[in-house]
């Protein structure tokens, strides 16, 4: 399985940035988990691929550019883009995003092939399909409806907490897994802002570490992302000085594979 975080910022010479602004994830160049960066970051033979996005909320760092991907594509798709959430999510999204102000009714929309995207609606706990993979959804700790994901393709399992604070069904969950090949973890705000943290359905450092300690295997690979980056180099700082084995911090644009 490969996964790629899309990067937010790019150099003046394309490359990209470490500070990470939006959210968005492609699985083996054909699934996307969120979409915050998804029309900016993605390769041209990627926009190829991709047909099917899983939402975890509907936060605009994590949907901003959903509807410029399928505008960008609209005359040439011959199959909807498929956009995965919990009925409640999908809901705020014809209500807030797909009204017919913000950005038109796509799922409603035909290019002379077909409708250019529809919703498919899953429910928490259940496993079901995107393109190759299964997916199950699981709550998290949120300020709006909020899943985590666990994300397998027959050979490899990994894990979403997506955007949560302090959490217990989503590390239940994961304790039950034949196996868990890595864990992508937020951690948004320093340690001296765990107040901040906490009211806005985020993660320090700190209490990544105790979250962490929730769950009863040890994870062959952590990677912690969705920092603020305002702060980045004091979450950095605070992630390293945990001394938790395996923890690292993960680059936007690099592809990791497991």
């Amino acid at each position: 399985m490969k996964i790629q975080l899309l990067p937010s910022t790019f150099d003046a010479q394309g490359r990209a940035r470490s500070e990470q602004r939006l959210t968005c994830y492609v699985v083996d160049d054909r699934v996307a988990l969120d979409a915050g960066s998804l029309a900016l970051a993605l390769s041209d033979a990627q926009r190829e691929t991709v047909r099917d996005v899983v939402v975890t909320h509907p936060h605009a760092d994590h949907v901003a550019t959903l509807p410029i991907f399928i505008d960008d594509l609209f005359s040439r798709l011959t199959a909807p883009v498929r956009v995965h959430a919990t009925a409640e999510v999908v809901r705020l999204l014809r209500r807030d995003v797909f009204n017919g102000t913000v950005y038109p009714r796509f799922d409603e929309l035909h290019n002379g092939h077909g409708r250019v995207m529809e919703f498919a609606p899953f429910e928490p706990h259940r496993a079901f399909p995107v393109a190759h993979l299964s997916v199950t959804a699981v709550p998290v700790n949120h300020i709006v409806p909020t899943v985590g994901l666990v994300v397998a393709d027959g050979a490899a399992s990994v894990a979403f907490t997506s955007d949560t604070a302090a959490t217990d069904d989503f590390w239940r969950a994961l304790d039950t897994l034949p196996r868990l090949d890595a864990l992508f973890v937020e951690s948004s705000f320093p340690d001296a802002l765990g107040e901040l943290a906490r009211v806005s359905g985020h993660l320090t450092p700190a209490a990544l570490a105790r979250e962490l300690a929730k769950l009863s295997r040890t994870l062959p690979d952590v990677l912690a992302v969705h920092i603020k980056p305002s702060f980045r180099e004091t979450v950095v700082a605070e992630l390293a000085a945990l001394g938790i084995e395996n923890l690292r911090v993960m680059e936007p644009g690099r592809v990791y594979e497991w």
